[in-house]
């Protein structure tokens, strides 16, 4: 096994395993403590440690560095959101100083750009667009709120391991100079650096730099770059063509995220749809409101592809947190999409959209699957892929902030066998 990935959260997961496919891997993704399966060339592994509490985090990233090493991963990557979310006590800090350990190194970088969706890195500072993060919609993530931009000073209070910064003007000279470079940090003593990109050939140069590390991190298309280098060196070969991915049956979308572009989604999509919205701040007991949402939607499944959503406004969010409190809130969407989702498949839902990492790992978690078979990636957003068990089930794992705004509708319909 060429790699082995963890990725903290789910939709993160599906795009990161989409990118090596794309780069002809052979990928296979599990999620928690499933076994991990032979004869891959990757293996990723998805955790819901994003948002976890810091000790959770660390052991199930300790579980999963020991089962993919175990399995003969000659490397570990550590995935990531490209806006770098977290809090000042964690969880990337702490889950990388637990694989650090692991693999017995004692540098790595931090890299997660993704210029595709417009999230790049300049003087490790984490621009959104042409907004700082800490300017952004980001700043009012419900969870993982971004108000500092730098992110030297984002990741140091998380360690006691030292941190430096990659800068462009080094980059731009390519993997050789990158190499000069960290030797310099490390003669510092410095063990970890953030990595300006502004560009997939600033990726590119990254990856070539630390093709052959024990443990890397970043987003994903930091290690889309693997592959090709991989290739190149003699260590992979080329994967067979994987089947397309799709299922019939009724679709359904179920939308967590409360970030603007999910919510732009979903309007898009009750223009031609039926939505139902569920306010959590109003929401008395989960159970009745699971109920009414189950038999709103089942009389419609037969007409075409329905939405319920728990996403909302930041006034929404914040009235349901006031009620809640912020984990409870969090609890009570992933729980009723979960339920929701089990009992649409019971009824014969086979195509299923989920907006939100946490949304995401919510349902898959709620039907019992274990293992994903994974699309090539195409665009930001789609994560495409399919489980077999217990059911056949066509699935979009997307990301809350990610995807075009008319994506549900013709991703549900593309889903079809």
């Amino acid at each position: 096994m060429l790699l082995g990935g963890i990725a903290d959260d789910l939709t993160g997961a599906v795009e990161f395993a989409g990118m090596l496919a794309a780069g002809g891997m052979r990928v296979a993704l599990v999620l928690d403590d499933a076994p991990i399966p032979h004869g891959q060339d990757a293996v990723v592994v998805a955790l819901p440690s994003r948002v976890a509490p810091v000790g959770d985090a660390v052991a199930a990233f300790g579980r999963a560095a020991d089962a993919l090493l175990g399995a003969g991963a000659e490397r570990l990557f550590f995935k990531y959101c490209a806006t770098f979310d977290s809090t000042p006590a964690g969880n990337i800090g702490p889950c990388a100083d637990l694989l650090m350990d692991r693999v017995g190194a004692d540098f790595t970088l931090f890299a997660p750009s993704f210029p595709e969706a417009e999230r790049r890195v300049f003087m490790g500072h984490l621009f959104v667009g042409s907004q700082l993060v800490s300017n952004s919609p980001k700043r009012f993530d419900p969870l993982t709120p971004m108000t500092e931009p730098d992110l030297v000073k984002v990741l140091a209070p998380q360690t006691s391991r030292r941190v430096g910064l990659l800068p462009l003007p080094v980059i731009l000279r390519g993997a050789e100079a990158v190499a000069r470079h960290v030797a310099a940090l490390r003669a510092e003593g410095i063990s970890y650096a953030i990595a300006d990109a502004g560009e997939e050939e600033d990726l590119a140069t990254l990856a070539r730099a630390s093709w052959d590390w024990r443990l890397a991190t970043g987003g994903s298309n930091l290690a889309s770059h693997y592959p090709a280098i991989w290739r190149e060196k003699g260590l992979l070969a080329p994967a067979d063509a994987m089947p397309p991915l799709g299922a019939g049956g009724h679709g359904v979308v179920l939308a967590g995220s409360c970030a603007d572009r999910t919510r732009e989604q979903v309007d898009c999509f009750g223009a031609r749809h039926p939505v139902m919205r569920v306010d959590l701040a109003r929401m008395e007991a989960p159970e009745a409101a699971l109920r009414e949402a189950v038999e709103w939607a089942l009389p419609k499944l037969e007409g075409g592809p329905v939405c319920v959503t728990t996403a909302g406004d930041p006034q929404a969010v914040s009235a349901a947190q006031a009620r809640f409190g912020r984990d409870g809130a969090a609890r009570a969407a992933e729980g009723l999409l979960g339920g929701l989702a089990k009992a649409l498949v019971d009824a014969g839902a086979r195509r299923i959209l989920v907006a939100g990492g946490e949304s995401s790992g919510a349902v898959i978690r709620s039907l019992g699957i274990a293992r994903l078979s994974v699309a090539p990636y195409v665009s930001p957003g789609i994560g495409l892929c399919a489980a077999e068990a217990p059911v056949p089930l066509a699935l979009c794992l997307k990301s809350g902030k990610l995807g075009p705004v008319d994506m549900f509708a013709t991703v549900l319909e593309g889903m079809r066998a």
